[in-house]
């Protein structure tokens, strides 16, 4: 059978997406193949984009494009240092409790609108609902108030010295800038339009959900006068479209980009690593050098996941190596890594760590946990090849320790909508499911959604509830020596790891593949393409 070509699923009628389901995908149009005499990116992400929404969901997909059609107040450089991005200027009180923002000139929506304080107000509030950072701000936040059309303030209850990094905040989710009126759609639903200020254009009239995002370069879009390092600086659009096309095949990915069918593969495959570096037309690239964490995340809310000694026997089975060579498989690429807050960050440690046991006694433990033989129902993706062999290790993992397991695939996009249900199992409920995250996204007790203990109404998909822990991170962020944060850091990892607020699985780092002639890709903890060139 030969092999499947960027061009056999472009000319196709339908796209199989290896779920039984099929998505029209439309032979080029004459305006399409025009398109080809213009600088047009293409770009293989590594999901499909379903959830338009950065702010409902965590995930990368929705935060990349979020990026695309959207600004920060804030954004972090090449050091990590945040700096003004849609902000001009800012004063800080002398008490240090008001903060008085200006907008810098220029700023305006795609449907032409100005950006305003009342743009900006509802959106800080609509995120700081959802985000785990944003909620911790939110709690030290008295009121917001617009001074003028450009300028504005967050007065706080007292003192708190994480305000620019939590409005600066990189990744998921960043706190994206959008219209008064979509920012006061209910934070857990998507919001009704594709209405930013960044640097791109959505082009709706050509998205095909899961399938094809198409943007265009915003005309409108005002850069920074700083040269661009990592998100800040200037958002300079060197080509006029880009285009994601979704390949769940690692394979056909590979071979679009070595014949030049698309420049960029976002997550290449690891397998196919030897193929790729092979071509003398691609290159290889590391554009997240903190690197990413895999976790396995478990349902507080689902019996008998409820039972912290059951969750215990999962957390003490788990040999990390195992999953890092089924997924990655070439050492050089991860690491085994127990710090909940990333390996390469000032937190790093493995207090608490847990044991691995042997599998006579894990089916000891598990016998004596009040296990009774409950189904567990656990989500793998198909179609994201990044985690998609996590959940085929956890499985039979499980059932050689005695769990009852039922493995249920889907596509990522699905799993994304089916994790935020609190529903019971009966009803399309879960209880594991399997993740990566950007080190940028852990790297602090306020940061790490993981470690979010605030439960069913505030807390990140699976919904842990502990008093103790949310006590030592509001204690993190009030406190500002460097050397008392690590302490407190490390008594929030102890206690995670006790109770088992989630799984680490090992740290690994994510290559990238580039077309020899695409060039300026930043190193960002979010895939950005603005100041990318097509020579």
């Amino acid at each position: 059978m030969r092999p499947r070509t960027f061009r056999t699923l472009l000319s196709a009628v339908t796209l199989s997406a290896g779920l039984g389901m099929a998505f029209s995908l439309a032979a080029p149009s004459k305006d399409a193949a025009a398109q080809d005499d213009k600088k047009v990116l293409r770009v293989v992400p590594h999901a499909g984009l379903r959830i338009t929404d950065p702010i409902i969901t965590t995930a990368f997909i929705s935060r990349n494009h979020g990026y695309m059609i959207y600004d920060t107040l804030f954004a972090v450089d090449d050091k990590l240092d945040v700096k003004p991005q849609m902000v001009e200027k800012y004063t800080v009180s002398q008490d240090k409790l008001t903060y008085t923002f200006t907008l810098r000139d220029g700023l305006k929506f795609h449907n032409g609108a100005p950006v305003t304080s009342a743009d900006v107000i509802p959106s800080i509030r609509r995120w700081g609902e959802r985000d785990s950072m944003g909620q911790k701000l939110m709690g030290f936040v008295k009121n917001m108030v617009a001074v003028d059309d450009k300028t504005f303030e967050i007065i706080l209850k007292e003192p708190y010295g994480l305000v620019i990094q939590s409005l600066g905040k990189p990744s998921s989710s960043p706190c994206f800038i959008m219209p008064k009126a979509m920012a006061e759609t209910p934070s857990n639903k998507n919001v009704p339009d594709e209405i930013g200020s960044g640097p791109f254009r959505m082009v709706k009239s050509e998205f095909q959900p899961g399938v094809k995002v198409v943007y265009e370069k915003n005309p409108d879009y005002k850069p920074r006068s700083e040269p661009a390092s990592s998100l800040s600086g200037g958002k300079v659009v060197k080509v006029d479209r880009v285009e994601w096309i979704t390949m769940s095949d690692a394979q056909t990915a590979t071979n679009a980009i070595m014949k030049g069918e698309v420049d960029i593969i976002e997550q290449a495959s690891f397998d196919l690593l030897p193929e790729l570096k092979k071509s003398k037309e691609v290159v290889i690239k590391d554009l997240q050098p903190l690197g990413f964490n895999y976790m396995l995340r478990m349902n507080w809310l689902q019996p008998p996941l409820d039972n912290v000694k059951i969750r215990r026997v999962i957390l003490d089975a788990v040999n990390q190596e195992d999953y890092l060579a089924a997924q990655v498989g070439d050492p050089d690429y991860y690491h085994v890594c127990h710090a909940m807050f990333g390996c390469k960050t000032p937190l790093n440690t493995d207090a608490g760590a847990p044991k691995h046991y042997d599998v006579a006694t894990l089916k000891k433990m598990l016998k004596e946990s009040g296990y009774k033989g409950e189904k567990i129902v656990i989500m793998a993706p198909s179609d994201l090849l990044s985690i998609a062999q996590l959940p085929l290790v956890t499985a039979p993992l499980l059932r050689e320790i005695g769990f009852n397991v039922d493995l249920q695939t889907m596509d990522w996009q699905t799993l994304v909508g089916r994790r935020a249900k609190q529903d019971p199992i009966d009803q399309g409920g879960w209880h594991i499911f399997h993740t990566a995250w950007g080190t940028a996204d852990m790297m602090n007790p306020v940061v790490n959604a993981g470690v979010n203990a605030l439960g069913k109404t505030g807390g990140w998909f699976g919904w842990p509830k502990d008093d103790e822990i949310e006590k030592l991170r509001d204690q993190y962020a009030r406190e500002g020596d460097p050397a008392k944060q690590k302490e407190i850091a490390t008594a929030i990892q102890k206690r995670a790891y006790d109770q088992v607020m989630y799984v680490p699985l090992g740290e690994y780092a994510q290559p990238t593949a580039l077309r020899k002639n695409i060039s300026g890709a930043l190193e960002t903890p979010a895939f950005v393409v603005w100041n990318i060139e097509k020579k």
